[in-house]
């Protein structure tokens, strides 16, 4: 495998290990960090903010993934 694949599944591993750690911590904590108890609701919305804030990692790792197949068919 060369170099750019292989960092391209150590990023993508650390994203996906950097996401679940963050939606543990988001289903899992009773009080926020102002104070508020968190309901079902306010965690789902702290998770649909996690998750839009994971969108453009994942944007950036699907371009990435791409120019590695171009490269890697160029062989």
């Amino acid at each position: 495998m060369r170099a750019s694949w292989i960092t391209w599944w150590i990023a993508n591993v650390s994203w996906i290990l950097l996401f679940a750690a963050g939606s543990f911590v988001v289903w899992t904590r009773e009080v926020d960090g102002a104070g508020v108890t968190q309901t079902p609701e306010l965690k789902l919305i702290a998770f649909i903010v996690l998750l839009v804030a994971f969108i453009i990692p994942l944007i950036i790792q699907i371009v990435w993934l791409i120019i590695n197949l171009k490269k890697s068919g160029n062989r």
